[in-house]
């Protein structure tokens, strides 16, 4: 008998009738149902009672029957089909499960394969990597890197690529952790590149985080306050810690309801950023991380996650009182323990906000970027939800940046930087840059686009060849 012919016979139509009415069929004889007998597949088979019931899966859908045929000596019973239905449901849950781990493994694969084409297309060209290891790497004193006054501005993106690894190097991480030249110069490349070109949170911001973290722990003596594996982990952090940054805050990626807030909830960009670096460090010929043993790499990841976590804002307003009962008790130990993670917390925020510190000439350049960045997103909340969401967004109030900054700085970089003073007076000219910003913007009544000392564009992030 054909496949054609049982498709169309008693026991197919049996099975269909019981998945489309969802109901159980048992079938005694030939007298209850005729089409026993005359159905020719049957008649051969020589059935004589059957019993068909519909198989369900974890959501209750149906997705197919189970039919029992020939019992011998007597009809199926009510306990026959307690047992059959007990059965189906065991059938439809591993049907279910089978069904569900197949898609597992092939969205498995399809996020393995994008996740290798994100990689490709995320690490440095190669060309760029032998360009900047023929390069000689400028020692920190040309160019100022070891002073608070540094100014990234006169220095080509390349040039920068050649700090940093300046940074790695003076620091002795690179010589300590026995990272290739190569790979170095490669992460530090694709850091870079994975920098999307927005007005403030670029590759030049993170360089410059990652600047003020190195006279942190240089000139401003709290080397002794770590090892070399925190320090490694505190330099990647800081290099890293607004990858793929888009240009718009928390509470706006919150508010849109971006696939970022949904996938991470709390601390969205934080989190993002620190799994965006993750990535880049698992890129082949990117890990600098390469020859830590398995417990350093465990710890050095953590902390790296703790550190890029702790740029969260919203976390720094939780922790500040803490840090500042600490800094004023003298027997404080941190060494180790939530006072060292505390610290190193701190730590990133001051170089996050370093700009505030700066020279006058410098700080009122990077307010004026970061006012404009802020502008972009009222902008973008103005089209979304119908006003920005707060002054600092609101593009009218450009004239009041003064004003602003004056606010910013009292309520959150004065007390930062006050006790990070009081904690170490080798901090102290970051404490004293702030409050002479301060008073610098106290004595500006209002801001126009003509204000500042260049002109705006000459910090955003350029895209040139290093020439």
């Amino acid at each position: 008998m054909s496949k054609e012919e049982i498709d169309k016979g008693l026991l197919a139509t049996v099975a269909r009738e019981v998945i489309f009415e969802n109901r159980l069929r048992n079938i005694v004889s030939a007298d209850e149902e005729p089409r026993l007998a005359e159905d020719p597949f049957t008649k051969d088979m020589g059935v004589r009672n059957l019993m068909c019931i519909p198989v369900h899966d974890a959501k209750n859908e149906i997705i197919g029957a189970c039919l029992m045929l020939n019992k011998q000596l007597r009809n199926f019973t009510e306990l026959d089909l307690d047992r059959v239905q007990s059965f189906a449901v065991f059938c439809g849950l591993g049907i279910y499960n089978a069904a569900a781990y197949e898609r597992k493994v092939k969205l498995m694969a399809k996020q393995t394969v994008a996740l290798e084409v994100l990689s490709y297309h995320a690490t440095a060209p190669e060309e760029e990597v032998q360009q900047i290891m023929a390069r000689a790497i400028p020692e920190a004193e040309e160019v100022k890197l070891n002073t608070w006054e540094f100014d990234d501005l006169p220095l080509s993106d390349m040039e920068t690529i050649q700090c940093t690894l300046r940074i790695f190097v003076d620091t002795g991480i690179s010589s300590s952790f026995k990272i290739p030249f190569d790979v170095l110069c490669r992460w530090a490349l694709s850091v870079k590149k994975n920098y999307r070109p927005v007005l403030y949170h670029n590759w030049r911001h993170a360089f410059n985080v990652v600047q003020t973290m190195f006279c942190i722990i240089t000139v401003g003596g709290l080397k002794a306050y770590f090892t070399d594996l925190d320090i490694l982990a505190l330099l990647t952090a800081c290099i890293s810690h607004d990858l793929d940054h888009r240009g718009t805050n928390n509470a706006f990626q919150t508010k849109s309801n971006t696939a970022l807030a949904q996938l991470y909830g709390t601390s969205v960009l934080e989190k993002h950023h620190f799994n965006h670096c993750v990535m880049i460090l698992q890129s082949p010929g990117n890990n600098i991380f390469g020859a830590l043993n398995a417990e350093e790499y465990r710890h050095a990841i953590k902390m790296v996650e703790h550190n890029i976590i702790s740029t969260d804002l919203a976390l720094y307003f939780k922790k500040r009182d803490s840090f500042k009962q600490l800094v004023a008790y003298p027997d404080t130990d941190w060494s180790s323990g939530p006072a060292k993670e505390l610290l190193s917390g701190m730590l990133m925020t001051a170089c996050d906000l370093g700009a505030i510190t700066k020279p006058w000439d410098i700080q009122q350049q990077v307010a004026d970027l970061v006012a404009q960045e802020f502008f972009e997103q009222g902008d973008l909340e103005q089209q979304k939800f119908g006003a920005p969401t707060a002054p600092m967004f609101d593009r009218s109030k450009y004239p009041e940046l003064p004003k602003m900054q004056v606010g910013f700085i009292d309520f959150i970089c004065t007390p930062l930087y006050k006790a990070f003073s009081d904690f170490a007076p080798g901090l102290k000219p970051l404490y004293d840059g702030c409050a002479t910003n301060r008073d610098m913007w106290n004595k500006t009544p209002v801001w126009d686009k003509n204000s500042a000392g260049h002109p705006p564009e000459n910090r955003r992030i350029s895209q040139d060849s290093g020439k």
